[in-house]
């Protein structure tokens, strides 16, 4: 009963130094909400969509004890193998980690009692076919509890992507743009409509915000989460050809705006929705 008690943490050694940010700082205003809303029970069997490098797959397991057991999925082989190791390293055995996608999930009909998405919907292909397979893995009464960010994030930088798109007269490219925060990034709206279309019953919608703040557009731009994240989808709004010359233009017009305002800072408004599996659900045909 008292193992904790011999537990012991060598602060040099590399593997353990390598897993104690186990929190990205992007993921974690969206994970800590998920972590104040949930209702934490004994022996409940709990889903994790798009687990990334194991936050809040983790710290959930960790909270519940082992009368629970935590699962969690993602398509990202790379990012299961880090969670693994942070796993080990804690010397969890009630968490367990399955790659895979949220629209054709790897387990049995009505096993879970509760379902979390940390910002992870917004990455799926099929939002509708993703709420369906929810419903179909969750016990009657089950909670679905998941944070994403909407479609106002990051305002502050499409604006002057769109201005500097004016300017140089490729204006027909807005509409990538337009395209792109809506793959990305659905209406709250449109979220609800398909939870309902789901048999989900939405019982509160919380609505948040943080700020991504930076000295100037240049740090901004060679941000890591920027980088890794973001800049991708950007680039591709517009032709290869113009890649250069359009974002040298917006980083200038960034420093411009920064050195005014003393730094630049971009909006993050995400919601988090509590929801329950409906007893007699109707489904959409």
């Amino acid at each position: 009963m008292t193992e904790y008690l011999k537990s012991h943490y060598n602060l040099d050694d590399p593997n353990f130094v390598s897993i104690i940010d186990e929190i990205p700082l992007w993921s974690a205003p969206f994970g800590l909400k998920i972590l104040d809303t949930i209702q934490y029970k004994r022996r409940i069997k709990v889903l994790d969509i798009g687990l990334g490098l194991g936050f809040p797959s983790i710290e959930l397991a960790m909270r519940l004890g082992n009368s629970s057991k935590v699962y969690g999925l993602d398509p990202w082989k790379a990012g299961i193998e880090r969670a693994k190791q942070k796993m080990r390293m804690f010397g969890l055995s009630n968490v367990e980690f399955f790659e895979g996608c949220a629209e054709q999930m790897p387990f049995e009909s009505t096993f879970f009692d509760l379902i979390v998405s940390n910002n992870g919907i917004n990455n799926v292909q099929d939002v509708e076919k993703t709420f369906q397979e929810c419903n179909r893995v969750s016990k009657i009464g089950a909670r679905f509890v998941f944070t994403f960010n909407t479609d106002r994030t990051f305002k502050e930088f499409y604006n002057i992507y769109r201005q500097v798109l004016n300017e140089n007269n490729l204006e027909k490219y807005n509409d990538k743009i337009t395209e792109h925060i809506y793959s990305k990034r659905k209406p709250v709206s449109e979220i609800e409509n398909y939870l309902k279309y789901s048999g989900f019953k939405i019982d509160s919608i919380h609505e948040d915000i943080f700020y991504y703040q930076f000295s100037d557009g240049t740090a901004m731009l060679n941000h890591a989460v920027i980088k890794y994240a973001f800049m991708e989808s950007w680039k591709k709004i517009i032709p290869i050809y113009y890649q250069v010359k359009i974002f040298k233009q917006i980083e200038n017009r960034l420093n411009a705006q920064a050195a005014k305002a003393g730094g630049f800072s971009m909006q993050v408004p995400f919601v988090t929705m509590d929801c329950e599996k409906e007893k007699n659900p109707t489904l959409k045909s």
